[in-house]
């Protein structure tokens, strides 16, 4: 019978592993068990902080939203509410840009709303 080598689907497995914790430090991205846990632990904050970066740009749109409507002497929750009382539909996000890149439209939508 001839001898059967083993270990070769294993090494690829650990290989591929180490491979993605390439940019990890010290013994993190060279330790199979290390490099292991810290991909783990890597997954858990990626799935968690991509539904925290929407509340962060969320508060992001509301803050230029916010100074740019000041420059033009509204409030915020203010004018928010007269945009929900006139049943103009623009989300935060569109909002927040036009003030910032076209602020004369911008500055016509605040007198329309008020």
């Amino acid at each position: 019978m001839s001898r059967v080598k083993r270990g070769t689907i294993a090494h690829k497995r650990r290989k591929k592993v180490i491979k993605q914790a390439k940019g990890f430090m010290w013994r993190r991205k060279s330790n199979y068990q290390a490099a292991k846990e810290a991909l783990i632990k890597a997954g858990k904050y990626a799935y968690r902080d991509r539904r925290n970066k929407k509340r962060t740009f969320r508060s992001l749109w509301i803050l230029r939203l916010n100074a740019a409507l000041r420059m033009n002497g509204e409030k915020y929750s203010a004018f928010i509410k007269k945009l929900i009382d006139k049943k103009i539909v623009l989300d935060r996000k569109v909002l927040s840009e036009m003030a910032m890149k076209y602020p004369e439209q911008f500055k016509k939508l605040v007198e329309e709303v008020k």
